[in-house]
């Protein structure tokens, strides 16, 4: 991927997709930043030329189909749009945060998949990033649906590296442990976020897969877990 590329951006109003934008904005690329927040994105990305906002339901295939339907070509697609929610245990976990945990993280992923992979295949290669979790390694307690739905995302990635290697897209995907948001300040008070990942140094790992100097780097989920 050459500067000046162009490159959507998923969950781009949220703590981790405000840095990758930011991160390719500063590389001189042209984005496509895709939210749910219409007024967040309006606030966030409104005033810059080299940013097209679009507000959609990425978890909705008629929404997501008919708002990137018409979009530039793409050279790259990082799907950042994600969610946690903690659980009770498998056993009494309700098909509602079930549900949830696979359409924010999986479905998304999968519709913007759909919606832009196919361009790139045409135009003869591209690179998706896709953003799995460390936790999700192994089951954890009360993480039952998280793990399985952010481990979904791992297979998927490398499930769709073999599929489109032929075509010049390469595939791949963090790994990332806690990420030093505002949100999981609040959630986690008496942690040290010092040992956490930042928004911003996980972006320059995204951007580094997004690459042309990662050319060689397809399949791989590769954790990015601070000092934790």
């Amino acid at each position: 991927m050459s500067k000046g590329a162009v490159v959507m951006v998923t969950g781009a109003a949220g703590a981790l997709g405000r840095a990758v934008c930011e991160m390719f904005l500063a590389r001189g690329d042209t984005l496509v930043a895709v939210d749910l927040d219409a007024q967040a994105l309006q606030t966030l990305y409104g005033d810059n030329e080299r940013v097209q906002t679009v507000a959609t339901d990425l978890t909705r295939w008629d929404a997501t189909d008919a708002a990137l339907a018409r979009l530039p070509g793409l050279s790259v697609l990082c799907n950042i749009a994600g969610g946690f929610d903690m659980g009770p245990a498998v056993h009494e976990t309700a098909d509602a945060l079930w549900q949830r945990m696979m359409a924010l993280n999986v479905t998304t992923l999968i519709h913007a998949c759909r919606a832009v992979v196919p361009g790139m295949i045409a135009a003869g290669g591209g690179a998706v990033v896709n953003v799995a979790a460390a936790s999700a390694s192994s089951g954890k307690a009360s993480m039952g649906a998280y793990c399985a739905a952010k481990d979904a995302v791992a297979r998927l990635t490398e499930s769709m590296a073999l599929e489109v290697r032929e075509h010049g897209v390469r595939v791949n995907a963090v790994a990332p442990s806690i990420i030093d948001t505002p949100a999981n300040r609040g959630a986690m008070p008496d942690a040290d976020p010092t040992r956490w990942v930042s928004p911003r140094d996980l972006a320059a790992v995204i951007a580094f897969l997004a690459s042309d100097q990662a050319c060689a780097v397809n399949g791989a989920v590769v954790p990015v877990v601070g000092l934790s």
